[in-house]
């Protein structure tokens, strides 16, 4: 039986158990995902003004992270089509927990906690059944698979969500299968239709918008939300590279899809590809990135063109300030909105396709 005093003394033990918050790993207020000089993948912390804080070994290439909204944790995504995903301790730098793709499915490269991250939301392929689902992790659980449900689409790349617990996912359209072509051939780009997609906090379809006819090979791949909860995403042409199209959707709920481009000259430039999508630190525009082309293109709210910035190689882009930090192939941070700014370079790094902000700490 237990005693009184037996009780007293494990209930005062279990109010000094540390509860580790994102303070432990240096309050960081971004996550990227690198390659460093000696050719290891690792995963790292960035302070508000992009100095590293700190870095945990990743098993492969990372591609972007999951950031707990309360725990010094988050969840590396291999690059597509990884079929695994680590649970890393920011606050020690250690691997926790290993997710694993269940048969027949693909992770997309990202993924988003929901429920005060009780839960974990990863966009998959399902490519045994050609469709697109949102696997459903459990935390408490141990990062227990505890379900899933459909996307309306195939390839869904990206997740966000809404202050009201609406989802928004962005269904690429591109099918791929991990044993064709290394995984990354693309299947069925005759076919495509790339969609964005909004899902009530249980999962219902609400509205799917669809690109016109003659954008069905332009796949949506990765979102953006603004402070107002405006939804940007950005584009990857599949078509003929001799075309030029547009490669930013800017979009509100309930209203038409608004489709944004620069002038010709600079939106061929962009060569078809838009890697990373970002609205500024102060939600007035919003900015897509090109590694292929080379250069970011900033936008108003309302899709007007204001501008490029030119850099080798540049893919993150992230909130920062009234503009943006940006990342790119060589080791570089840099502040961007007019024009850029370096903040910090690392020689041998290389820098992957995204940023991630953690936005009660980014500034």
């Amino acid at each position: 039986m237990t005693s009184r005093r037996t009780f007293l003394k494990a209930a005062l033990a279990a109010t000094v158990v540390p509860r580790l918050s994102w303070a432990d790993a240096g309050s960081p207020a971004y996550l990227g995902a690198a390659k460093d000089a000696s050719g290891d993948y690792v995963l790292y912390g960035l302070d508000a003004q992009a100095q590293i804080l700190f870095r945990a070994p990743l098993p492969a290439r990372g591609h972007a992270a999951a950031a707990h909204p309360l725990k010094p944790e988050a969840v590396a995504f291999a690059r597509r089509p990884g079929t695994f995903a680590v649970v890393v301790n920011c606050a020690t730098g250690r691997i926790t927990h290993r997710l694993d793709a269940p048969e027949g499915r693909h992770f997309m490269g990202h993924g988003l906690f929901v429920q005060n991250g009780d839960l974990l939301l990863t966009p998959e392929n399902h490519y045994a059944e050609k469709r697109g689902i949102l696997g459903i992790w459990d935390r408490r659980k141990n990062y227990a698979r505890v379900g899933e449900v459909p996307t309306h689409g195939i390839g869904p790349h990206d997740v966000k969500q809404l202050s009201d617990g609406t989802l928004v996912v962005a269904n690429g359209g591109i099918f791929t299968h991990p044993d064709i072509g290394e995984g990354r051939q693309k299947l069925n780009i005759d076919v495509m239709e790339p969609s964005l997609v909004y899902l009530s906090p249980d999962y219902a379809l609400v509205e799917k918008h669809v690109l016109a006819p003659e954008l069905h090979q332009n796949s949506i791949r990765h979102l953006s939300l603004a402070p107002d909860e405006q939804v940007a995403f950005a584009m990857q042409w599949e078509g003929d590279e001799s075309e030029t199209v547009p490669l930013l959707g800017l979009h509100r709920r309930g209203e038409a899809v608004v489709l944004a481009e620069a002038d010709l000259g600079e939106q061929y430039a962009m060569k078809g590809y838009a890697g990373s999508v970002s609205h500024s630190g102060d939600g007035t525009e919003v900015a897509i990135s090109s590694p292929r082309g080379g250069r970011i293109h900033r936008f108003d709210a309302g899709g007007n063109f204001l501008g490029a910035v030119v850099r080798g190689d540049v893919c993150g882009l992230a909130p920062m300030g009234d503009g943006y930090l940006g990342s790119d192939g060589f080791g570089a941070l840099l502040a961007m909105k007019e024009d850029m700014r370096p903040l910090n370079a690392v020689p041998g790094l290389a820098w992957d396709n995204h940023l991630v902000a953690l936005p009660e700490l980014a500034a």
